[in-house]
């Protein structure tokens, strides 16, 4: 069973999967990813991502850091989400 375990973590950690965490909440990460915004591509991830990164600023000025933290994590997801790509035809 041990041996098991062993070779499926291995094939794990070699299949190289590409996951990003989510990063913590705080003003210093949100500036990164307001950032990171300006270097992606126009799209509707980036409109997205654009109108919660707005909605947690407005929060955040308010001293809703609660709020502003639950708008932060929603522009993350948009952010991770792989677009939806695909031919119309």
């Amino acid at each position: 069973m041990s041996k098991f375990l062993a070779s499926a973590s291995l094939l794990l950690l070699l299949s190289g999967t590409s996951y990003a965490a989510p990063m913590k909440c705080s003003s210093e990460n949100m500036a990164k990813t307001t950032a990171m915004m300006q270097t992606m591509q126009d799209g509707p991830e980036k409109m997205a991502m654009g109108k919660h990164m707005g909605m947690a600023n407005t929060e955040m000025s308010k001293g809703n850091m609660r709020g502003a933290c639950m708008h932060y994590m929603s522009a993350q997801k948009v952010g991770m989400a792989k677009p939806a790509g695909g031919s119309m035809m």
